[in-house]
């Protein structure tokens, strides 16, 4: 008699001599999605590419606090962390990146009020992203609570 051989995928398989299927991941987020969830998902990975973008252009080269670039680039990094799991579209990384891009808002804000021309038209660029951004992982985990109410 063979011991059956796990699979190679990484899948965890059912016991053995049992003909259970293996419990489904809950992390597994593959499914069908609606044409506005894509539309959503879609709108929310760029607007943070835009604002990934738009910190290393505006801190290093458009219009830097000093000659030459700053450290303050560093601030796009945190924004680098939840770009995988948008692209994963994990239901986890929409609540938490909801949250976090109130605080580039707020240096969007601060900095579109204090700092002078072209500074400042990037900070409202800023703003912009941040809304938009916002308004697409609200709206994608409203429609996914829906989905996940209705079936």
């Amino acid at each position: 008699m063979s011991t059956p051989t796990p699979p190679q995928d990484g899948t965890p398989s059912a016991a053995p001599g049992s003909d259970a299927s293996p419990a489904p991941d809950p992390h597994d987020t593959v499914q069908p999605a609606s044409p506005e969830l894509l539309m959503i998902r879609r709108l929310a990975v760029g607007s943070l590419l835009g604002l990934i973008v738009l910190g290393l252009v505006w801190e290093l080269w458009l219009a830097p606090l000093r000659p030459g670039g700053t450290w303050v680039a560093l601030k796009v990094l945190p924004l680098c962390l939840p770009l995988a799991g948008l692209l994963r579209h994990r239901m986890y990384t929409y609540r938490w990146v909801s949250l976090l891009v109130w605080i580039y808002f707020t240096e969007g804000v601060v900095r579109a009020w204090s700092d002078r021309a072209p500074s400042s038209y990037f900070a409202m660029a800023e703003i912009a992203l941040c809304l938009v951004l916002f308004a697409a992982c609200a709206q994608h985990v409203r429609l996914r609570f829906r989905a996940k109410v209705s079936a």
